[in-house]
């Protein structure tokens, strides 16, 4: 990964439209879908760990991430991030996990499907994977370039894909939907000017408080309804 990149995203992390609202999003699925319980969770590809403490909320939570810079700064947020990587970096025991979650991971991986059955090899009998993957090959764009990433993928794609890795898909869907014109629009028009680097921009305040408010407001949505498109993918799946 663009190493520019990720000083934008460790200074934009509590801020920017995109993480923050994908953050409220992400919450809210996971309150919907995780039971009760002193639950053991793993965040593979946590980055700088914004997300853990949301995922302590339900239960014991362990992150683990390969980059050095993103590495330091999840472990100042007082939990234990472990350096790993998947499919076969994995520093935990097998069957030892009740959730895994994995926020736009699979797409960095050349072997998307023995990163999924590693993470099954985590779990116990039953246990979750919430997973997040950006959509639609059609959206290539400069962005995917400097983040590393080897493909997107479509609903109907990632849940073959969990099939084949021995998962059992509960839910499947888009999201980051209300968005998704505009979104599809900015990168068609940088893809034809040629752009070359990421998307992670600085917008004025006001802006990017209402886009905040517009992408958060798909958490209300997703406690209802699956989204026929967006520019993400969500999936829920059991082992």
């Amino acid at each position: 990964m663009d190493l520019g990149y990720v000083a934008r995203h460790l200074e934009e992390d509590e801020r920017h439209w995109w993480l923050v609202g994908r953050r409220v999003v992400l919450q809210s699925v996971l309150r919907a879908t995780i039971p009760p319980g002193a639950l053991s969770l793993v965040e593979i590809g946590c980055g700088g760990g914004s997300f853990l403490p949301i995922a302590a909320e339900f239960g014991r939570v362990v992150g683990i991430e390969a980059s050095p810079e993103f590495l330091e700064v999840a472990r100042r947020r007082g939990f234990t991030v472990l350096e790993g990587s998947l499919p076969d970096r994995i520093p935990l025991a097998a069957g030892s996990c009740d959730v895994a979650l994995l926020f736009d991971v699979l797409e960095h991986i050349e072997d998307d499907r023995e990163a999924l059955r590693a993470v099954a090899g985590l779990l116990k009998p039953g246990g979750l994977v919430i997973c997040t993957v950006p959509a639609y090959q059609w959206l290539w764009s400069s962005h995917d370039e400097v983040l590393g990433h080897r493909r997107r993928y479509t609903a109907r794609g990632l849940r073959r894909l969990a099939g084949e890795a021995g998962l059992r898909p509960l839910r499947v869907t888009y999201f980051n939907a209300l968005l998704a014109l505009p979104i599809a629009g900015f990168r068609l028009l940088r893809r034809r000017r040629h752009a070359r680097d990421h998307d992670l921009t600085r917008v004025p305040p006001f802006l990017n408080a209402l886009l905040t408010r517009i992408f958060s407001s798909e958490s209300g949505w997703l406690r209802r309804a699956n989204f026929p498109f967006g520019v993400s993918v969500l999936m829920v799946a059991r082992r």
